[in-house]
């Protein structure tokens, strides 16, 4: 008999992290590694939030606080919903949480059983399969079409729903392809879900300020009000306050799920830092005027990089309408040999030969659950990215 669960067998490592971790480690060896496997902002976290968590230091504000959030935070965090979302929440119908992960993870927990059903559109983000899995519930992933824009279309959902669907997650955008949902496009969504009582709604809205070109941003709540009493809001300080170590995730939803949420992180981490809760909230109350700066350079980035990408042999690649990812197809490269004679058999191949040739790391497509793609990130700086293109360039003109 195995010592460890058996619950621990229904996952894996995040490959996101794992891609990261090992070019940290080729670059510590002494190799020349460009590494766009991580979804980290590479801005500073703005000064005044910085601010906030050095006073909130000196004043002495490090002990507990609420399980699920100090009042001052839950009071920004209600007030933002309020003023860019169009919802009203009050406190007991607010969560914070080391994370947006941390939110997600103790939303599904406390909710799914064995067997219940969440849909999930593919491509995903790596970790919500296995949240799922380690629930006990099953996944049930819904491939999306490039000629859709990877986007969940109303048909395909409705077919995936059956009696056991506990919940639809909704990401946009989405990492891992910055596919967004207008807000037409998410009211056809939520019409379907209007006939599935059964059915909630986890919106993960992390990459919300990350978006390009005029785009509209809704959430499925503000777009359909009837689902408000069965959708979990969820975001987080990570992307758009470049604040991914400072680990603050926080949702708003029905008071009983928030309640069951808490009650559950009662017995696993307890509160979340208090400092950055303290820094979160002068986050959410403070300047926002950074923001455009940073989205102007994430849209450049995303240009420059669609734009090489397509020049490479064997590589298409569209355009996001937010976040900071490009989620290209390298079906063109498949079947074909490196220099050293290695053939490109799949998505990983790819990865792991353009890693090896020329010292770009990429998450593969596989791990996202919809191949033959992979992932860039393109939230590093641009002469990082108009190289790294280039080194792809490179490795598939040498492809035979």
């Amino acid at each position: 008999m195995s010592f460890f669960a058996q619950s621990l067998g229904r996952i894996k490592p995040s490959p996101t992290l794992v891609v990261t971790a090992k070019a940290r480690a080729l670059k510590a060896a002494g190799r020349d590694v460009i590494g766009l496997g991580a979804g980290e902002p590479d801005f500073d976290t703005p000064e005044h939030v910085k601010a906030a968590a050095k006073a909130a230091l000196d004043r002495g504000f490090t002990k507990y606080t609420d399980v699920d959030g100090m009042p001052e935070l839950k009071q920004a965090i209600i007030a933002k919903f309020k003023r860019e979302n169009g919802l009203d929440y009050a406190a007991d119908q607010i969560t914070v949480a080391s994370g947006g992960k941390h939110v997600l993870y103790n939303a599904l927990l406390a909710t799914l059983n064995d067997g219940d059903e969440v849909v999930i559109p593919a491509p995903y983000w790596v970790s919500y399969p296995d949240i799922v899995l380690l629930g006990g519930g099953v996944p049930v992933a819904v491939p999306t079409r490039p000629e859709d824009g990877f986007k969940l279309r109303p048909a395909a959902l409705e077919a995936a729903i059956t009696s056991r669907t506990k919940w639809l997650i909704l990401n946009s955008p989405s990492n891992p392809t910055g596919a967004a949902y207008n807000p037409q496009e998410m009211k056809a969504l939520t019409e379907v879900l209007l006939r599935h009582p059964q059915v909630w709604v986890l919106s993960d809205d992390i990459y919300e300020h990350l978006v390009y070109d005029n785009f509209v941003f809704t959430t499925a709540a503000q777009v359909e009000p009837k689902l408000y009493e069965r959708t979990l809001t969820v975001n987080g300080m990570s992307k758009a306050y470049a604040m991914t170590g400072w680990r603050i995730g926080y949702a708003g939803g029905p008071a009983e799920l928030i309640k069951a949420m808490a009650k559950l992180q009662s017995q696993s981490t307890s509160n979340a830092c208090s400092i950055s809760q303290a820094a979160a909230a002068a986050a959410l109350n403070g300047p926002q005027d950074f923001l455009p700066g940073w989205v102007k350079a994430f849209r450049g980035r995303r240009d420059l990089v669609v734009g090489m990408l397509n020049e490479a042999r064997g590589i298409t690649c569209l355009k996001p309408d937010g976040a900071f990812y490009v989620y290209p197809s390298c079906a063109g490269t498949l079947g074909k040999r490196t220099a050293a004679g290695k053939v490109i058999g799949s998505d990983l191949d790819f990865a792991e030969q353009l890693l090896e040739s020329e010292g770009v790391a990429v998450v593969h497509g596989e791990a996202f659950g919809l191949s033959p793609y992979f992932r860039i990130s393109y939230a590093t700086s641009e002469a990082a990215l108009r190289e790294a293109c280039a080194r792809i360039q490179r490795f598939c003109a040498s492809l035979s």
